[in-house]
């Protein structure tokens, strides 16, 4: 995942954004600000739901759970799923230390088994370092944190006529612990998400332990994955608890030289809680991340098939293309919104 545009950039590009209403008080967030989002179906397109990760805009300078309100809304776009940044920070969460804009570089670098430079490591060392650090102050302030501020925030969002329908804490993983879980799921439940999403453990004990944390709350638990994704990675979690499902990446799927896609969506679309869409070139290709249209995705082919098969989870936009110099995350997203709506008619 590359540094897109330089800050510059972002910076002026959020001065213009943000200007006005983001400075504006909580109260001021709801109609008639953001009245170009309500309505009868949103980004909901001929029955699929068009969503957006919050990740996509990793790049802006200001996560706070205004500022990327305001960001879906420039991109029209009603259904979320939500990174744990905008919702922990808007409930006082600790501020985390870490610059995500430096460290995705280098991540995914190491998730395409490339080397690493010297540079990379010190960098990545010193990330860990702080990231353990973080997670154990997070550790001690979800001992004390009140959902309140949680169920706000999803009130805030749901009179903004968003749904959130998952969340994308760094609560669930094999380093937090059972507190650090029930509270992620509370706080999930709390903002009105349907599931939660993760990076695939690849532990058959850790996904037990959360699907049947899951079961409790009713909620889902969507396991997301990369290039290790097969047409069999997800079956032992499917089988330990009804709670397990997918977070299928369907990008990815293609780029880790899978050539089933629509076959498998079709097989495992009763367990697909939600679907990232990207568009990348396959394995063969180089796997790179491209503009939608322009890689090997069948994009508008699995778009049509959630259309024509009446498929209710959500296909989640994820920017992870080059931002084109002068462009924005917010105008890419918008793009990508577009592509969906003419593959859909």
């Amino acid at each position: 995942m590359k540094k897109t545009t330089s800050r510059r950039q972002f910076l002026g590009a959020a001065s213009t954004l943000i200007a006005g209403s983001m400075i504006a008080s909580h109260d001021t967030f709801g109609i008639p600000n953001f009245i170009n989002n309500m309505g009868k179906s949103g980004s909901t397109i001929k029955g699929v739901r068009l969503g957006v990760i919050t990740y996509s805009f990793r790049d802006l300078p200001d996560q706070s759970a205004e500022a990327t309100l305001e960001y879906i809304r420039q991109c029209g776009i009603t259904n979320v799923e939500m990174m744990g940044g905008p919702a922990e920070s808007f409930a006082g969460a600790p501020k985390n230390p870490v610059d995500f804009r430096v460290l995705m570089p280098i991540w995914r670098k190491r998730q395409q088994q490339q080397e690493l430079t010297e540079e990379d490591k010190k960098t990545l060392a010193d990330v860990e370092a702080k990231n353990k650090a973080y997670r154990e102050e997070m550790g001690a302030w979800r001992q004390k944190a009140s959902l309140s501020k949680f169920e706000e925030f999803g009130k805030m969002y749901k009179k903004a006529g968003i749904q959130i329908y998952a969340f994308k804490p760094d609560a669930f993983g094999m380093q937090n612990s059972d507190t650090d879980i029930d509270f992620g799921l509370r706080a999930a439940k709390a903002i009105g998400a349907s599931h939660i999403t993760l990076e695939h453990p690849s532990n058959d004990a850790h996904t037990l332990k959360l699907g049947k944390a899951a079961e409790k709350y009713g909620l889902k638990v969507g396991y997301h994955g990369h290039e290790q994704q097969t047409p069999t990675f997800w079956d032992t979690a499917l089988s330990q608890s009804p709670a397990n499902a997918l977070n299928l990446d369907f990008g990815h799927y293609i780029a880790a030289g899978n050539t089933n896609a629509l076959e498998f969506v079709k097989e495992k679309s009763k367990h697909i809680v939600s679907m990232h869409m990207k568009d990348r070139k396959t394995k063969a290709n180089g796997g790179d991340n491209m503009p939608w249209g322009t890689g090997d995705t069948p994009l508008a082919d699995v778009l049509r098939l959630m259309r024509d098969n009446k498929y209710t989870f959500p296909a989640t936009i994820e920017l992870e293309y080059k931002v084109p110099e002068g462009s924005s995350p917010i105008e890419e997203v918008k793009k990508c919104l577009e592509f969906c709506k003419t593959a859909l008619g």
